[in-house]
């Protein structure tokens, strides 16, 4: 009896122990990104939740799928800009400057929050109101400016076998932020939402979690500073061939340069365009199942800060299911089936999940289906998909992805809303439609998953740079 509970105990520890195994090379690089992230997407979850419930309640729920079409307009200008500085600042540069920039602005927003005509003390809800559409525009930027930005930078210094063994740390660091700055923001609005709560603690409350995304994001510039200063150069290369290669191509001035050259390799790499349908797919998918919560939110309260709340507390949700599935399953596959299997495995259960909501469509049902398919993604689908720029060069990890993650992620959301749009006009045949929907997207993604898995595991395989040109041999020579 207590042979049998000491092997089980030495087996946990050695299970624990696999978990946690970090080369002594990538310590202290895993553990500024692990805090990097805990930072980002500790406020990510934060704003992105906000933009919904504030976007509801000052200028209407009809009014989504308009304002994700304005997205679409602003933010290509923005990448041009972006684009731009890609090529006159180094990248860790880059990502201070860009959470310099949301957390400033953050703290702005928050500000206006409570002002008494444009804030949310005024409750009438109006298209008129374009704080509420100039919040849900700047939220949107977060994902193709930050959170891929961040993402971007831990590509360039990471190797596809480093990749394999600690991604899943950083994620599950990431979920935990997640966890507690959702947990926190839901426990305030939950209260906040009571009958004997005066209308200024709502607002306050919120004025409060966004100063403390806010902060969060300018302690960034702090922690990436700390990670040049304090881990060797020679472990901040990442991909090794991918480094020489820019660092030759540098050397002849053979760089790409201007406004276009991320959208250029996007359209000439088929691989690239492989990435950029990973993309495509989940946010179809998210944002039809996003639209249909947003309306069982309403219906459980109608003021901002129950509306707030219960969306927080279906993101708490997803963060705590998504930690464990990054602790406790990311790393597991990854090193035992590879990014190709990985890949294909995402868009099977994606169609599980779809078919269980279509079999039993209720509200419980949608909840647990939407913070399964956010979970898997987030914690399981985003780090298998981020390991395939590792392979590419710089200008694909951060100009050609600022394309993939703005415009590819909210074409698709635009793709979503229109449908959302057309369903909305449908009559009794609503079901059959998301069916032979959902069905379409799920067999396009797992067809895509699978040739682009078998490309990246032959660019690793044969050392190869996905992004530079093969020159045909000099004859002279």
């Amino acid at each position: 009896m207590v042979s049998g509970v000491q092997d089980l105990l030495a087996k946990m520890r050695t299970w624990f122990g696999s978990i946690f195994d970090v080369g002594p090379e990538d310590r202290l690089k895993i553990i500024f990104l692990s805090i990097a992230y805990f930072l980002v997407i500790g406020a990510y979850t934060i704003a992105r939740e906000l933009k919904d419930s504030i976007f509801l309640t000052v200028v209407g729920k009809a009014y989504q799928p308009r304002a994700k079409l304005l997205v679409m307009v602003v933010l290509v200008p923005v990448i041009l800009f972006y684009s731009l500085l890609v090529d006159r600042v180094k990248r860790h540069q880059l990502l201070a400057l860009c959470s310099a920039f949301f957390g400033l602005g953050g703290l702005c927003v928050a500000y206006f929050l409570g002002d008494p005509t444009i804030g949310l003390y005024n409750t009438v809800s109006s298209p008129y109101r374009f704080f509420g559409w100039i919040f849900y525009v700047f939220v949107e930027g977060y994902s193709p400016f930050l959170v891929s930005v961040l993402w971007a930078f831990a590509n360039s210094i990471t190797s596809p076998e480093s990749a394999k063994n600690n991604y899943a740390l950083v994620v599950a660091a990431s979920k935990v932020g997640g966890v507690l700055t959702s947990g926190m923001a839901w426990f305030l609005f939950t209260a906040a939402a009571g009958s004997h709560c005066s209308p200024v603690f709502a607002v306050k409350s919120h004025q409060m979690v966004l100063f403390v995304a806010s902060i969060m994001l300018l302690l960034v510039p702090l922690v990436i500073w700390l990670m040049t200063r304090m881990v060797p150069s020679s472990h901040l290369h990442g991909y090794e061939a991918a480094y020489q290669a820019e660092k030759q191509l540098k050397k002849e001035h053979k760089e790409s340069v201007g406004m276009f050259a991320g959208l250029s390799l996007l359209g000439r790499y088929p691989y690239v365009m492989g990435i950029f349908s990973m993309i495509v797919f989940y946010e179809i998918i998210n944002t039809v199942l996003s639209f249909l919560r947003l309306g069982v939110a309403q219906q459980h309260s109608s003021d901002v800060a129950g509306i707030s709340g219960y969306l927080f507390k279906i993101i708490f949700m997803t963060h705590l299911v998504g930690f464990f599935i990054s602790l406790f399953g990311t790393k597991m596959l990854l090193k035992r089936l590879g990014e190709k299997t990985c890949l294909m495995i995402v868009p099977l259960l994606i169609g599980a999940l779809l078919l269980g909501f279509m079999l039993y469509p209720v509200p419980d049902m949608l909840v647990m289906t939407f913070v399964a398919l956010k979970a898997i993604n987030y914690a399981f689908s985003w780090p298998v998909r981020e390991s395939l720029y590792i392979p590419t060069v710089k200008d694909i990890k951060f100009k050609s992805r600022s394309w993939i993650d703005a415009f590819g992620g909210k074409f698709a959301k635009m793709g979503g809303a229109l449908f959302n749009e057309i369903v909305m006009r449908v009559g009794e045949a609503v079901l059959a439609v998301y069916s032979l929907f959902f069905a379409s997207i799920v067999f396009c993604w797992f067809t895509a998953a699978f040739l682009l898995g078998r490309r990246f595991e032959s660019a690793v395989a044969n050392n190869e740079v996905i992004g530079i040109d093969k020159q045909a041999p000099d004859p002279e020579k």
